[in-house]
């Protein structure tokens, strides 16, 4: 641990969200004259002003001011801060150093740390990895970019635990010396066009994980992802491979119909692929990675069964909300870009009233277009983006525009037919209509589930 590094010093948190209140709380424990900046107005930050003047812990809002920068020793900045605000532009004129939560949280904790990213599946195999480690009585906690800070987490677990984190490449963009003992890059597809440059940027952010390991760490890639492969030379960490395609040195593997392991010598069968509970393509390579991850850590392929035969999947991921008069709804609101769309459209019964839209990332809509005439019925599109997607897609099937989410739920139930899926898969970021995508999700099911109640119809626990 580095809490020299924190006691005394004096240290301002940009954001008051969840992230920005937990790491807060965690410097004040830990010793730090701490200052928490945020855009929002008081009136809209009530619970948080109240739990910041708990732990007596000095705050503005309305806005950053001098006062976040000056005299400050560093800035830990939430993810959810831009990177080219002026406040941080003044703090880099004046040399106050800018680190991200996850940087300073890894200064305090002696655990382990599976530290897995990329464009799509993080929270997927990150849950995965949790419930198989269960399964095989470990130590471990599961936070980062799911929605359980890592600074919250750090008190909670002993050095000889694993500290499973979803990291997005908003967080890794400031660190420095964060080093997991695995690391793990999915996939690297275009997203957050809007905040990086191009994709070089985004993977250039995504490659960060791997830059402070060493000989005695590992990295995990996918050997079905062109972009992921490109980085297997980089660093000095063990490459380890997972795929759903090929066969691999080491890693895991498809063969036969089963789930492979081959680790330290040995070829291990964990399960067939069949009676993995999560369905899709998109969800067997999540397994896959999860078991490459799990075999690194010692864990016996009899908790990966277990755990991949009872894990049913996250909530606002290819989520079966209810049936109505035969028309089954979906809601995959946690789909917000480009290729989770690509693959939810591979994973549930055709044919499709797809919903999307909503804040626009830069993506390429266009690379829907061939599933989207082989599967999709039509289109019901919503939010900022809804005219680059029908400019996209529009010409290949009927397109309509709702105001709300809650208009587009009852105008596909609308022009649904018996067995038809409607599936909302949005492909865009939640911003320009609700808080984020657990919001659009839970706006979602309350419209099915007041179509379901008028037409008698049971809703999906």
């Amino acid at each position: 641990m580095r809490k020299d590094r924190i006691i005394g010093k004096r240290i301002s948190v940009l954001g008051m969200a969840r992230t920005g209140l937990a790491c807060a709380k965690l410097l004040k424990k830990t010793g730090a004259d701490v200052f928490v900046s945020e855009l929002k107005s008081k009136e809209l930050l009530t619970s948080e002003i109240s739990q910041l003047k708990k732990w007596n812990i000095d705050f503005e809002t309305g806005g950053h001011t001098s006062r976040a920068i000056r005299d400050k020793d560093f800035l830990v900045v939430s993810p959810g801060i831009p990177p080219k605000i002026p406040i941080l532009s003044q703090a880099e004129d004046l040399g106050v150093p800018i680190l991200s939560e996850i940087e300073v949280a890894f200064w305090l904790t002696d655990a382990k740390i599976i530290g897995i990213t990329g464009s799509n599946g993080k929270s997927t195999t990150v849950s995965l990895v949790g419930e198989i480690l269960k399964e095989d009585e470990r130590e471990f906690q599961v936070g980062g970019n799911i929605g359980i800070p890592f600074s919250s987490l750090v008190e909670k677990i002993s050095s000889d635990g694993f500290l499973v984190l979803e990291l997005s490449s908003f967080q890794l963009e400031r660190i420095e010396e964060f080093q997991p003992y695995v690391s793990s890059i999915l996939n690297i597809t275009p997203d957050h066009l809007d905040r990086h440059p191009d994709l070089k940027s985004y993977m250039e952010a995504k490659l960060r994980i791997l830059e402070n390991q060493t000989e005695k760490d590992f990295a995990v890639l996918n050997a079905d992802d062109p972009n992921s492969l490109k980085l297997s030379s980089y660093g000095k960490s063990r490459k380890v491979f997972f795929t759903t395609q090929r066969e691999v040195e080491e890693g895991t593997f498809v063969k036969d119909g089963k789930l492979v392991l081959r680790w330290n010598g040995k070829e291990q069968e964990i399960i067939k692929t069949c009676q993995i509970s999560i369905k899709g393509p998109h969800n067997l390579s999540n397994a896959s990675a999860a078991c490459t991850i799990c075999g690194i850590l010692g864990v016996a392929p009899q908790s990966m069964q277990s755990a991949l035969r009872g894990f049913k999947g996250l909530e606002h991921r290819l989520e079966q909300v209810a049936t109505i008069s035969g028309v089954s709804f979906i809601n995959d609101s946690k789909a917000t870009n480009v290729e989770s769309v690509w693959y939810a459209l591979q994973s549930v019964t055709p044919p499709i009233i797809l919903i999307g839209g909503g804040k626009d990332k830069g993506g390429d809509f266009s690379k829907l277009r061939e599933l989207v005439q082989k599967n999709v019925k039509a289109l019901i599109l919503i939010g900022e983006a809804k005219e680059t997607i029908k400019r996209a897609l529009g010409d290949l099937v009927p397109c309509f525009f709702s105001d709300s989410l809650e208009e587009a739920v009852r105008q596909s139930f609308r022009k649904a037919s018996l067995n038809d899926t409607v599936l909302l898969s949005p492909g865009c970021a939640s911003f320009d209509m609700f808080k984020d995508y657990q919001h659009r999700g839970n706006v979602f099911k309350s419209g099915v589930k007041e179509l379901a109640r008028r037409h008698g119809a049971t809703v999906n626990p």
